[in-house]
C-alpha cells in the first residue's frame, strides 16, 4: 500500500446545535467505531519486566496489540489526522455515509441514545468517514464533494 495521505473526515449535525463537548463525544464514538470495525485482530501479550514488547516502551502489566488493515495501519502510522466537519441536518449526514459505503470507504454512523440532549430521543448525531486515502474521500467532503460542510 503506497503512503499516500489518508485522513479520516468526522461530520456532525450543525442543526441539533449540540454543545462542544457534546460534539467531541459523538465525533468521537463515530471514529472509534470506525477503527475497532477495521482491526484484523487483537491479542493480549504480557510486557516484559522491563516495560516493552519487543524492545517498545509500555506501560506494565498488559497490553493490547492490534493487527489492522492496510489502510488502518497507513493512517495510523502518518498521524491518523481528523478533520471534523458539520453538515445541514440528518439528510446530509445520511447522504455522505450512504455516499461512502457506495464508494467502499469505512464508514460509521452514531444515534446518540438521547439520554443527556435530544429529550430521550435517539438521535442520529455524527458520522465518520475514512480512515481512506485524501482523493478517495474529498469527492464526498471536500471543497467540492457531494455533501456540502462547513469547517467546525
Amino acid at each position: 500500500m503506497s503512503d499516500r495521505p489518508f485522513k479520516q473526515v468526522l461530520l456532525y449535525r450543525r442543526d441539533l446545535k449540540m454543545r462542544k463537548g457534546k460534539i467531541a463525544a459523538q465525533c468521537a464514538h463515530a471514529s472509534l467505531a470506525v477503527f475497532l470495525s477495521r482491526q484484523v485482530r487483537a491479542v493480549a501479550v504480557p510486557v516484559a519486566d522491563d516495560g516493552t514488547v519487543g524492545g517498545e516502551p509500555l506501560d506494565p502489566g498488559r497490553t493490547m496489540v492490534l493487527e489492522l488493515d492496510e489502510a488502518m495501519a497507513a493512517w495510523v502510522r502518518h498521524g491518523s489526522a481528523k478533520i471534523v466537519l458539520s453538515v445541514d441536518d440528518e439528510a446530509a449526514l445520511l447522504r455522505a455515509h450512504q455516499l461512502a459505503v457506495d464508494a467502499g470507504l469505512p464508514t460509521a454512523l452514531i444515534r446518540d441514545a438521547g439520554h443527556t440532549e435530544f429529550g430521550g430521543v435517539p438521535t442520529l448525531t455524527a458520522c465518520a468517514i475514512g480512515p481512506a486515502r485524501v482523493e478517495d474521500i474529498d469527492p464526498i467532503t471536500g471543497p467540492e464533494g457531494a455533501v456540502a460542510t462547513k469547517l467546525a
